[in-house]
């Protein structure tokens, strides 16, 4: 049975100044979910947004807050995010050393949970956990920035976690962030991936360009 490709639109690309607009735009352009990063400058290099973005974006659109918590310690802003708006709340398996604790932190506060794996994490990382996540994330770039070039050998890694999700049998979704694009969408689902993250590709060319810019996407397929 075929999976639904769906497209989760990173906002890290979008106009601050006009964030309302821009939700709206991309929402209006046919995108699945609506992707927010969250960077700390401890964990990742950078210092992105907070609880205040979701609450804010939350009016502006009905679609699926994909939340990317690229911080640690991650558990005690949980619940923020949560009563903020996010829908699906993604942690790094690398920020903490109590992964099951944050993944049960998610799932007890209502909201569906994501486990992320940095380019250099294997996809063994999952094994123990697999069967309490609602998507598993490759990051195909080095978090903490955008517009960086895909890395190929993360290929490999989508196409051992999509043998892993395909045995337990559970509809987990598996994302993919950092550097799609038309050129290369068509290799990371080929690989398995059936979430894919777009910033650049998303929103290049301004708000008239967004609906041919995420059908590109979906033909590129």
């Amino acid at each position: 049975m075929a999976r639904p490709i769906l497209i989760s639109a990173s906002i890290l690309s979008a106009d601050f100044a006009r964030m309302g607009d821009e939700i709206r735009a991309v929402d209006q352009a046919g995108v699945d979910w609506i992707h927010i990063d969250v960077m700390d400058g401890h964990f990742v290099p950078n210092i992105t947004l907070g609880p205040q973005m979701v609450q804010a974006i939350r009016p502006h659109t009905k679609k699926i807050l994909d939340v990317h918590l690229m911080i640690a310690p991650v558990d005690r802003y949980l619940e923020a995010f949560a009563e903020a708006g996010a829908d699906l709340m993604t942690v790094h398996a690398e920020a903490g050393p109590h992964l099951h604790r944050s993944i049960q932190a998610v799932k007890g506060l209502g909201k569906k949970a994501g486990v992320a794996l940095n380019p250099a994490t294997p996809a063994e990382a999952v094994d123990y956990i697999i069967d309490d996540v609602d998507v598993i994330m490759v990051m195909s770039v080095n978090p903490g920035f955008g517009g960086q070039k895909f890395i190929d050998s993360q290929l490999r890694k989508i196409e051992a976690l999509r043998k892993r999700i395909d045995a337990t049998g559970r509809d987990i979704g598996l994302e993919v962030d950092g550097g799609i694009g038309a050129q290369n969408i068509a290799k990371a689902i080929a690989a398995g991936a059936n979430v894919l993250v777009a910033g650049t590709a998303t929103f290049q060319g301004g708000p008239s360009q967004y609906a041919a810019n995420v059908a590109a996407l979906r033909e590129a397929r």
